[in-house]
């Protein structure tokens, strides 16, 4: 039989968590030595998104709602905010950035509410934020932080007009990265794909592709792959190190064959 807990009954436990007598890792945790955590369970929901499974998604939704509990409750100890202050401040925030469902401002589409959205945040921040590229957080993954910094550029008029001329634009940044790779300057090198890399990003943005949800994908795929051509080679009683690339790339491409039939 399931037992049903309601929101109170969940920061209670928490706090219990926490108390004299509670679990000794729980109460000594901070909000620095829960940074990690936090970041893992966020990249745990994006992959139970990745497998559209209900279930997992559930739990992996569950762990990461723990963290807010977790840090409310070390700052309620510390006299700073609550759970409730939390809820407060982001229920204000989204009345406030939604004038025209909360009020009688009106706008037409989707990109305007972006726009407006963005004014509010500035008449918020007042001079916190000076640059039309703040706001963009430090420790974001690096392409999907170039996505972010190019479309903050984007807004104020700083941008290609047309997606051919940002592809071009990435063809140009990988002519020079080869000239740097056959130059043999490693400094130049980084310099060039970094440049690279930047171009893309631009490029995902003018397609609405997300680089890094792009690359993430990727990454899996060849997992999958990798994994795949491992399993075979081990069926016919090869360990990897001991096949031929050309085995392996034969079994590659079965791979890319049977993932495209749905086969796998």
């Amino acid at each position: 039989m399931n037992t049903h807990y309601t929101f109170e009954q969940l920061t209670g436990i928490m706090r219990k968590l926490r108390a004299p007598g509670g679990c000794p890792w729980d109460a000594e945790q901070t909000h620095e030595s829960l940074t990690r955590y936090l970041l893992e369970e966020t990249y745990e929901v994006i992959e139970a998104i990745d497998e559209k499974s209900p279930q997992h998604l559930k739990e992996e939704l569950g762990d990461l709602l723990l963290q807010p509990i977790f840090h409310a409750a070390i700052a309620e100890e510390s006299g700073d905010f609550t759970i409730d202050d939390i809820i407060s401040t982001l229920c204000e925030k989204l009345i406030r950035r939604h004038p025209h469902v909360f009020g009688d401002f009106e706008i037409k589409d989707s990109d305007a509410q972006i726009e407006n959205w963005e004014k509010i945040k500035k008449l918020e921040k007042g001079d916190e934020r000076p640059s039309a590229l703040s706001g963009v957080p430090a420790h974001l993954p690096a392409l999907l932080k170039a996505h972010k910094i190019s479309e903050k550029a984007s807004r104020v008029g700083f941008d290609w007009e047309h997606a051919d001329q940002v592809f071009a634009k990435v063809m140009e940044e990988l002519h020079e990265f080869e000239e740097a790779w056959e130059g043999g300057n490693p400094t130049r090198m980084e310099d060039e794909m970094g440049d690279l890399l930047f171009a893309i990003a631009n490029l995902g943005r003018f397609l609405n592709l997300n680089p890094e949800e792009a690359l993430r994908k990727t990454i899996a795929r060849f997992q999958k792959r990798f994994s795949y051509v491992e399993a075979e080679l081990l069926r016919q009683g090869v360990q990897m190190q001991n096949a031929t690339l050309e085995e392996m790339n034969e079994l590659w491409e079965k791979t890319k064959h049977a993932e495209r039939d749905n086969k796998i």
